[in-house]
């Protein structure tokens, strides 16, 4: 008898939420192509994409810059200034479902390796610790749905690799000399001959 009642309720759950999701389509549909390009971003499925568009609309002149919509949203650092120094505050507050929405996929493309955003998640994480390193790829997912939907193109994906690519090598070459002599270990750079 009771296994009959908890099952009628999961019935009567789906069925409320299949018929919610006919409902979300049929609002949705005038954005289907908007819904499409931010399902080209890593970790954002078409329920995100679907949710950002409910909360931001597509019309990214009211904004003005990503930077306005990131503080908007609360998706950027806060800042602290007292006696004349600087220092980090909380996240300001935004649409918490906009939020809880681009916190999810932040962890979802955080995972998708070979990514850009999979890069700066990882890079990060060691340093800053895994909720700041959310945030900042939420930001960046936010960022970019800014740009997708302002241009209406895809996500193009700068690669894994972007971080590396714009630093100094010759720098980046002596500053881990430096670590590894610090380490107790004699480094003699030689480098390779060009192919």
């Amino acid at each position: 008898m009771v296994v009959g009642a908890i099952l009628s309720k999961l019935d009567f759950l789906d069925e409320l939420i299949q018929s919610l999701s006919d409902e979300i389509e049929v609002v949705i549909a005038p954005f289907e192509r908007q819904v499409e390009l931010l399902d080209t971003i890593p970790g954002v499925d078409k329920r995100v994409a679907q949710s950002i568009i409910a909360e931001i609309g597509v019309d990214m002149a009211r904004f003005g810059s990503p930077g306005r919509l990131a503080s908007w949203a609360g998706m950027c650092p806060g800042q602290h200034e007292s006696a004349g120094k600087s220092h980090t505050g909380k996240t300001r507050k935004g649409s918490k479902w906009l939020h809880m929405d681009l916190t999810q996929a932040a962890k979802a493309a955080g995972k998708a390796k070979g990514t850009y955003l999979f890069a700066q998640y990882a890079r990060l994480r060691g340093r800053r610790g895994q909720a700041k390193a959310t945030v900042a790829v939420a930001h960046s997912i936010l960022v970019a749905a800014f740009h997708i939907l302002e241009d209406m193109v895809p996500y193009k994906d700068l690669g894994p690799d972007w971080f590396m690519s714009r630093q100094n090598k010759v720098q980046h070459a002596r500053k881990l000399t430096q670590q590894l002599n610090a380490l107790g270990y004699q480094v003699h750079l030689t480098p390779l001959e060009a192919a």
